[in-house]
């Protein structure tokens, strides 16, 4: 199954995963849903040992079930099906032509020992780990170099329980980098649909170098005082769909990325042609939406609608630093409201208490940050409207901001901070910095919208899928 672009598109309106019907009696199982295309083989992870009781590691069941699953990528795909339980696991991998589906009472327990994380390469365009230098720990579940993935349920539960890891974190006790509760590399037409994700250890869904891919009806839960768990990641993506999701989150909810440093600028994968819509998101800590810091491979083409943001530190924010290179241009949000805010919008030329990887980054390789677009936005009880901090070599440009209502909590201090940044107002209040009352080029449309993404082509055709098995 190869989706293009205007493929994932058009699944906004149709590829949801609808008329989900589970049943289990005496230890069999039915469930149905719609999708592009059905397995050819489901198997159930009690066939391959797996026990539910939530003190036994079902790792190894795991991955002899999607062995087995496997022999089908070329048949018409296998589907694993996860039924009523708690099934305590390791980090596994995943592979072509296949389906995880999780039971409405399944729940997915990642160990709590760290053996059961191996330990795999720094990711190429990052160079290092970000917790420790070095290796880091895989993923809960894994993915490379794969086509055709499904990872869904009737709003089965995936827990990180990464409690254990947020404590070593905190003490100063890792030595190598906290791994995800979901990383695919490498992958093209992905969905991750209609599940709960609880406490991962870090970020919790990560596509990187990958395309195509669906994120929809998706519960995202951590502390909000966790650290880096970050609910998605797009990361060197392109054509990403992330639509009607709820995130709770210790940082950013989501965080557009494309590498760090000269290690992004070597692999040079951009992050382009997303869009995120119907989204809720809290974090007192954090962005709803961010892109970077960590964007040297690039960042273009975003569009945000629709977006609620609550009580969290901001609800857009732009991070980059000298050294990363590359751009953010081209990002687009409309329609969002905003309550209990620490800034409604912030931009940071000079990020991080950890700005690189390692002190080999080329100083002089500025980002260029431009084509920023903030339309039909609505903040209350926000602590300042924005706080615009560009860089002096190049100045973000081209900001602009049309029909945002702010009310600012009462203050001595001014409601807009801004340095090296250029762009454009219209209608907004409180009334803007003078670097964002300048006129745009004559011609040129104040807050101009993206050109839309072609959809003329053919239709996805869904498919009623039903399975049933024993035990």
């Amino acid at each position: 199954m190869e989706f293009k672009r205007a493929h994932v598109l058009l699944l906004l309106g149709c590829l949801i995963l609808l008329g989900v019907k589970v049943e289990c009696q005496k230890g069999n199982w039915s469930f149905s849903y719609a999708a592009p295309s059905c397995r050819e083989k489901t198997v159930s992870i009690v066939e391959f040992g797996g026990v539910g009781d939530g003190i036994t590691l079902n790792t190894e069941a795991l991955r002899k079930a999607i062995a087995f699953l496997s022999g089908f990528s070329k048949k018409g795909g296998g589907q694993l099906y996860i039924p009523p339980g708690k099934w305590l696991t390791g980090s596994f991998n995943i592979t072509d032509h296949f389906t995880l589906y999780l039971h409405k009472e399944a729940v997915i327990l990642g160990s709590q020992d760290p053996k059961d994380w191996p330990l795999i390469p720094p990711l190429p365009s990052y160079g290092t780990g970000r917790d420790a230098p070095g290796p880091r720990y895989s993923s809960l579940i894994n993915g490379y170099n794969l086509t055709d993935v499904v990872i869904t349920g009737d709003n089965g539960t995936i827990d990180g329980q990464g409690a254990i890891w947020w404590q070593k974190f905190h003490q100063n006790l890792l030595n190598n980098t906290r791994g995800y509760l979901l990383e695919l590399l490498y992958s093209k037409d992905i969905i991750i649909s209609n599940l709960t994700f609880l406490n991962s250890p870090a970020w919790n869904l990560h596509p990187v170098y990958s395309s195509n891919i669906l994120i929809q009806h998706v519960t995202i839960l951590a502390p909000v005082d966790s650290p880096n768990t970050d609910g998605i990641d797009p990361d060197s993506c392109s054509d990403v769909l992330i639509e009607d999701c709820y995130v709770v989150s210790g940082d950013d909810i989501i965080a557009i990325k494309s590498g760090w440093d000269q290690y992004g600028i070597s692999v040079g994968i951009p992050s382009q042609h997303i869009i995120i819509r119907r989204l809720v998101g809290i974090s007192p800590t954090s962005a709803v939406i961010a892109l970077g810091s960590e964007m040297s491979g690039g960042i273009q083409d975003v569009r945000a609608e629709d977006i609620q943001a609550i009580n969290s530190e901001a609800g857009i924010r732009i991070k980059t630093v000298p050294g990363r290179g590359a751009f953010v241009r081209d990002i687009f949000v409309n329609g969002m409201t905003m309550v209990n805010m620490r800034w409604a919008f912030a931009m940071s030329g000079s990020y991080g208490s950890r700005p690189h990887p390692d002190d080999k980054y080329d100083p002089n390789a500025i980002p260029v940050v431009e084509r920023i677009s903030y339309s039909n936005i609505v903040a209350t009880n926000v602590s300042v409207a924005g706080k615009l901090e560009g860089i002096a070599q190049a100045p973000f440009k081209d900001i602009c901001l049309s029909n945002v209502t702010i009310t600012v909590a009462k203050s001595k201090n001014d409601p807009w901070n801004c340095t090296y940044i250029h762009g454009f107002s219209n209608a907004v209040s409180p009334q803007p910095c003078s670097l964002l009352q300048e006129k745009p080029a004559a011609g040129n449309a104040l807050c101009p919208s993206p050109q839309k993404l072609d959809t003329t082509e053919e239709n996805i055709i869904l498919q009623h899928c039903s399975y049933s098995g024993s035990p």
